[in-house]
């Protein structure tokens, strides 16, 4: 049996308007985003300032050249990282769907840049934030769910909208014993709520976070100390809720006061609970979903926004755990 070559055609096109400082941005460093391009489409690009061709497969050359002018018009913006041009390749490439013109983008402005949703579920996702007052993110790691929250938190920490911001995490430690954890409450508390420090010092800054934990305007809480606590004003993050306990969930959903908002998020699929006890995480979807004022957002494997591995992982874990239950 003989098997024919792909036959391969060619686009060329130009950048408008000319700038080698967004060029270079759009590029990347020795020109990393356009390999990237070229690996993800499997695609050969070759540029001489702004003129651009593109040589390969006919049906895949427009979706590299609306990929390329999509980049080119966020350089205007924003310094592009690879995994930006990665979540790019895949909406284009119709792994997701991409927001588009028509729909109303929502931007969430910080004092260190934009933060815009990615792709349909992100998008939702913000909507639901903005608009309910108990809202779940519920998928796999590297979604946005976390981030995102935090940059809606920093935003209505810096428009008056709320005047502090509570960060909440379950202490379960993942299958691992780590022993006795040094400092104050703050300092045993920190290992497990990293990632909002990250996404926080992302946003506004390492000295600005500092200070603004010593006025207790962002305050840490492991979930037990949220007993018996009324919340008004704030907006408080619960962020791996799959290590909560249906009676902790219910605690935590009932602290909520005036003028508040509460975002919870995890990964039923990663739950550190003892295998007796139930995730009050699942269980609050099952008891809330018809509850009105609730929003729930369901993120799946093509959401991952972090390296193209994650998202096979995650897709390889799926499907292992589906042939085990079989």
């Amino acid at each position: 049996m003989t098997i024919s070559a792909p036959i391969l055609d060619s686009i060329s096109f130009e950048l408008s308007p000319s700038d080698n400082q967004r060029l270079a941005n759009l590029c990347g460093h020795l020109d990393e985003h356009l390999r990237m391009m070229e690996r993800g489409f499997g695609v050969e690009i070759n540029n001489r300032g702004g003129k651009f061709q593109i040589i390969g497969e006919a049906a895949t050359l427009t979706q590299v050249q609306d990929v390329i002018h999509q980049l080119y018009a966020e350089t205007s913006q924003t310094v592009l990282a690879p995994e930006q041009v990665h979540l790019a390749i895949r909406q284009v490439g119709g792994e997701a769907t991409l927001v588009t013109k028509e729909d109303k983008e929502i931007v969430i402005k910080t004092k260190r840049g934009l933060v815009k949703a990615r792709g349909e579920n992100q998008q939702a996702y913000l909507q639901r934030v903005m608009t309910h007052d108990i809202n779940f993110g519920i998928g796999p790691a590297g979604t946005g769910k976390t981030y995102l929250a935090v940059a809606c938190a920093v935003e209505a920490l810096e428009r008056d909208f709320a005047r502090r911001i509570v960060l909440v995490r379950p202490a379960v430690e993942a299958g691992e014993k780590l022993g006795f954890l040094p400092g104050d409450l703050t300092q045993k508390v920190d290992p497990y709520l990293r990632p909002l420090y990250d996404a926080l010092y992302e946003m506004l800054g390492f000295e600005r976070v500092a200070k603004l934990i010593e006025r207790n305007v962002i305050e840490v809480a492991p979930l037990a100390y949220m007993r018996g606590r009324t919340l008004n004003e704030s907006f408080i993050i619960l962020d791996e809720a799959q290590n909560t306990t249906t009676e902790q969930m219910k605690m935590f959903l009932t602290r909520l006061g005036y003028n508040s908002t509460a975002v919870i998020t995890g990964d039923i699929t990663q739950i550190d609970l003892p295998s007796a006890q139930k995730s009050g995480l699942r269980h609050a979807i099952e008891v809330l979903k018809e509850v009105e004022g609730i929003g729930f957002t369901f993120f799946q494997a093509k959401d991952v926004v972090r390296h193209s591995l994650v998202q096979k992982v995650i897709l390889a874990y799926e499907k292992s755990e589906r042939n085990a239950e079989k």
